[in-house]
């Protein structure tokens, strides 16, 4: 470690924990008896951690709407981007609302501070011809372990689970004979996501082969998805496998593991499937997340007009 930073890392150790210090840490705490995402604890942790560092000694009275102001001015001049600093306010803002419910401030300065704006780009979603193009047919020799991958590909798009959510299933929540599995969401949330013909082949393959590679290495695992030595598959390489593969068959370098889950909502709502479905089989809280994901498109709005609106007959 450089002198520096081992002298910057002594200060920030040695400095007094200030009244927001303390709010932080118990908000923090608060969010995970709560049990929300680990990625939002984490991430609201570091967040607040630079705000306490900004506010320094301030009290709750001392801090307004032009002060958070300055706090998002220094995260812009640290080079970090619009998006981060959009969630740093997004946390600030989380803080003080419980701060209110709490009792323990009247207002929240961080409401008089407009958001970033970011651009409403929405990553483009494959088309159904193109999905069928990725997963039938022979997995490309990019593919290390064929069956894991197709089987990987069949969950992603054919049940819309997460990346996390896919890498976090065991053997045991495989419920063939109810054509469903266990998925662990956001929040340590439990649900069940059926499972269709395409899986259930896919599977069947795959666990032959995934026995061999267990006897190979001589060890023993709970989870459904593991590599070569018998370990765990890890979200990252379930990313980089996607992104080969996809690029393989001839779709765009964007697509990652999230891509497959916009698609699975999306053609499902094209299909004319219920958009409250969508959202249970999604895992979401908000039917607004959904309609988000779901990218509703104007063919399905056209239809539903037609079908549905009295002048329109």
């Amino acid at each position: 470690m450089k002198p520096n930073a081992m002298l910057d890392s002594t200060t920030a150790n040695k400095r007094a924990k200030t009244t927001v210090d303390k709010a932080a840490a118990d908000f923090i705490r608060h969010l995970r008896e709560r049990n929300a995402s680990p990625h939002t604890i984490k991430a609201y942790s570091r967040d607040l951690s630079l705000f306490a560092v900004y506010a320094g000694s301030r009290g709750w009275k001392q801090i307004d709407h032009i002060a958070v102001r300055g706090f998002l001015s220094q995260l812009y001049e640290k080079g970090l981007s619009k998006t981060s600093v959009a969630r740093a306010l997004a946390a600030v803002r989380s803080l003080y609302r419980w701060l209110a419910r709490e009792g323990v401030v009247e207002q929240n300065p961080a409401k008089l501070v407009a958001t970033p704006k970011l651009p409403k780009k929405l990553p483009r979603v494959p088309t159904i011809e193109e999905m069928n193009s990725v997963i039938d047919g022979p997995m490309p020799e990019a593919a290390a372990f064929p069956e894991r991958d197709r089987l990987m590909l069949e969950l992603l798009y054919g049940c819309g689970i997460r990346n996390s959510e896919l890498t976090g299933i065991n053997l045991d929540d495989i419920r063939l004979s109810a054509e469903a599995i266990l998925i662990r969401g956001k929040g340590k949330k439990e649900r069940y996501v059926p499972f269709g013909d395409s899986v259930k082949t896919a599977l069947a393959a795959y666990l032959t082969e995934r026995q061999k590679v267990l006897a190979d290495s001589g060890k023993h695992s709970a989870a459904l998805l593991i590599n070569r030595r018998g370990g765990r598959l890890t979200t990252r390489s379930v990313g980089r496998i996607i992104k080969k593969i996809a690029v393989a068959k001839g779709l765009s370098p964007d697509v990652h593991p999230h891509t497959l889950r916009h698609a699975f909502g999306t053609h499902m709502l094209e299909e004319g499937a219920d958009l409250r479905a969508i959202q249970e089989l999604l895992g979401h809280e908000r039917l607004a997340t959904t309609q988000r994901y779901t990218q509703l498109s104007m063919k399905h709005v056209l239809q539903v007009y037609d079908q549905t609106h009295p002048r329109a007959k």
